[in-house]
């Protein structure tokens, strides 16, 4: 059983990589060998190859903001991709169409683990000025079809959960699971049954059904209101709304879940989707996509933005279209009061969307030698990515990103696994050579 919570270990990965590249005639750079420490001695076991599919998704931003007043310098933070599960970013480009003077920007880890930010640092704005940020991210995702998800799965108690899951039991602004009317229906969905995937389904079923023809008159007059979970209970909502309804009920029944922000790939360019994760014990967190009422969720249909902690749901802001709407978890912030977000139609204004670029299949060694070579270039990259470097060190930097520019067009245009892991090497290597 693969578990999604802890990886393959670094090591045995590495030993992958070394195998692949022997085999495939690429060579290994003895940066990367001496750096890396292979084991000699791993149990063959460890090596079964098995069918895994990759995927290559591009995430697209539009960001516009409007200045009320004349401003200094200010910063835009921004929700950036974490290296989580079976997904990792390989880079951040700012497409030159932007029109915000961006002094610097850097990707930061957040207050929460795993989760990231972009942290933007734009130019001083003119009372009335409209400026853009249009910017691009790539992921490289492990698909994960749960075809190894057991059939059943114990609803857990809480001793049996792992201490780093409690805190998403609680109860808080927005996901009101010790309500006493969510309890009730959280009890009565949950019946006689003690299978966890059985209440799953369970929960995103009735979550999305109930009184759906009622939320598709509010959505209709935009009479949208409170995305919380017991405003949802009453009224459906959009997919915060179902995120946190659903949240609640698997808390109630004892079951860790939290709210994740993701960009999804739809035919018309949106704001962003919310989705539900629920811990699954013996196997780790799964994905639930409430709005469509499946669970589990594949991994390659989304890139995941921010996993929502509680204090994230008691800190809540609401949508920029409709005024009532209320209880949605922020995925930017700007630190000027005086600088705010415009948004018009989803055609003009910010918006956002997610883009499948390449999808190919590899055996599961190769795989997972790719998905390693990613996280170690990544690393480089955001440790140095605005950065004050100079003279040779700036040169190695330069020469590592545009290796890694060459490598996700590799893989997109030409589905060439192996010229993807050669170039992401040249780029490791240049990196390497960065000292400070």
């Amino acid at each position: 059983m693969k578990i999604l919570s802890d990886r393959t270990p670094l090591s045995k990965k590495l030993l992958a990589i070394s195998i692949v590249f022997l085999f495939s005639g690429i060579t290994v750079s003895p940066v990367v060998s001496s750096e890396l420490s292979i084991q000699n001695n791993i149990n063959s076991a460890d090596l079964r190859v098995q069918g895994q599919e990759l995927d290559l998704l591009r995430g697209e931003y539009y960001l516009f903001v409007n200045a009320t007043e004349n401003v200094d310098s200010f910063h835009i933070r921004y929700a950036f991709p974490p290296d989580y599960n079976y997904q990792v970013p390989i880079m951040l480009e700012i497409l030159n169409d932007s029109t915000a003077q961006v002094l610097h920007y850097k990707i930061e880890s957040d207050t929460y683990e795993p989760n990231k930010v972009v942290n933007f640092t734009i130019g001083p704005l003119a009372k009335g000025s409209l400026v853009s940020l249009h910017f691009y991210y790539w992921v490289l995702v492990e698909n994960n079809n749960y075809s190894d998800l057991p059939g059943y799965v114990k609803i857990p108690k809480k001793y049996e959960l792992p201490d780093a899951t409690k805190q998403w039991l609680s109860s808080t602004d927005v996901v009101q699971s010790k309500n006493i009317l969510i309890r009730l229906k959280a009890h009565e969905l949950k019946g006689h049954t003690t299978n966890l995937l059985v209440l799953a389904q369970r929960i995103v079923d009735y979550v999305k059904w109930h009184r759906y023809l009622f939320f598709c008159l509010q959505l209709y007059l935009g009479t949208l209101k409170g995305q919380d979970a017991l405003t949802t209970l009453f009224r459906n909502g959009d997919c915060p709304g179902r995120s946190h309804l659903s949240t609640a009920f698997f808390r109630a029944n004892g079951v860790p879940a939290r709210v994740i922000m993701a960009i999804r790939h739809y035919s018309f360019w949106f704001q962003m989707h919310f989705m539900t994760e629920l811990y699954c014990p013996g196997y780790g967190w799964i994905l639930a996509d409430v709005d469509k009422a499946v669970v589990p969720y594949e991994a390659k249909n989304q890139i995941i933005m921010r996993i929502c902690s509680p204090q994230d749901e008691d800190n809540t802001g609401h949508d920029f279209f409709f005024p009532k709407m209320i209880g949605i978890e922020r995925w930017f912030w700007i630190d000027n009061n005086h600088v705010i977000p415009y948004y018009k139609d989803l055609v003009e204004g910010s918006k956002l969307n997610m883009f499948p670029e390449q999808s190919l299949s590899t055996d599961s060694v190769t795989a997972d030698f790719a998905f390693s070579l990613t996280e170690m270039v990544f690393m480089f990259y955001e440790q140095y990515l605005g950065s004050n470097l100079g003279g040779e060190n700036l040169q190695y930097f330069q020469n590592a990103v545009a290796y890694q520019k060459q490598a996700i067009l590799e893989l997109k245009q030409s589905q060439d696994l192996n010229g993807y892991l050669s170039l992401l090497n040249l780029a490791y290597t240049e990196y390497a050579g960065i000292s400070i």
